[in-house]
């Protein structure tokens, strides 16, 4: 794999070439900047940017604000490392985002990749395709997370009924009890199968549940013809994605925005 090359297709494929995400979204190319707009409890915000100077990003950057403004969203300016100008996190933030974590866009191909993991015993992979299953996975989301899992609750479930083909959601039971669940995120027409998610709840880290999660969802990925995996990955989930098969390529980081006017 070129990570040069592979990098240059994910921004085209992915970014530049963003598709909708649920019933209610759309994608709209401002200038040099890429949108998304979707309801209050989906993803708002910018995907992509080719931004030449301090005065084109500062102008991008007010006309996002009023644009979300006016419509009461809090939104993401999602950036990547090497996004342009180098400045841009900082004018972000001197414009009232918050920046948070950084994580790591990893991205490998399927057929190199360790497919094989399985859950350990006591834990068997669900699928997530009903209301059901949907708060199961809610459950891990928010003992894994400590955050309240109402919006990924709603946007899952309106992805799931308006486009069952473009995502695949499973939770990992031990019993009846949720401890672990990710989603993945299939944009035809594209070679890449976004892995998302894939939270622990802390009493059953470091038994395998993560891997076997990723190894579950590649296998579904490379079924329905998908060549590449794509995974923001944090501090935690880096070293099990390379031992796994997949490469570091650049660092992305969220920069939120909210409007004064919401809580």
């Amino acid at each position: 794999m070129d990570p040069s090359s592979v990098l240059a297709l994910f921004d085209r494929e992915l970014r530049e070439g963003a598709r909708p995400e649920g019933p209610g979204a759309r994608v709209e190319r401002v200038g040099a900047v890429v949108r998304h707009t979707g309801p209050a409890h989906g993803w708002n915000g910018v995907v992509w940017s080719g931004l030449e100077s301090a005065a084109d990003a500062d102008a991008a950057i007010a006309e996002q604000i009023a644009y979300f403004g006016a419509l009461g969203r809090e939104f993401e300016w999602k950036l990547y490392g090497h996004d342009r100008p180098v400045e841009l996190g900082e004018r972000l933030v001197a414009a009232g985002f918050v920046a948070e974590p950084v994580e790591t866009l990893m991205i490998g191909e399927i057929a190199g990749a360790v497919l094989d993991a399985e859950p350990p015993e006591g834990v068997r992979l669900v699928p997530v395709t009903d209301r059901a299953g949907v708060d199961l996975m809610a459950r891990a989301q928010e003992k894994a997370f400590g955050a309240d899992a109402s919006r990924f609750r709603s946007h899952l479930l309106d992805r799931l009924a308006a486009d069952p083909d473009a995502v695949v959601a499973v939770v990992a039971l031990a019993g009846e009890e949720p401890v672990s669940g990710a989603r993945m995120e299939l944009v035809p027409g594209t070679r890449f199968a976004g892995l998302w998610g894939g939270g622990t709840v802390p009493a059953w880290r470091g038994r395998g549940i993560y891997r076997a999660l990723v190894s579950h969802r590649a296998r579904i990925a490379a079924a329905r013809g998908y060549t590449h995996l794509q995974v923001d990955a944090s501090s935690r989930s880096r070293p099990i994605l390379q031992h796994l098969g997949l490469t570091p390529l650049t660092t992305t980081r969220p920069y939120v925005y909210t409007p004064p006017q919401l809580p």
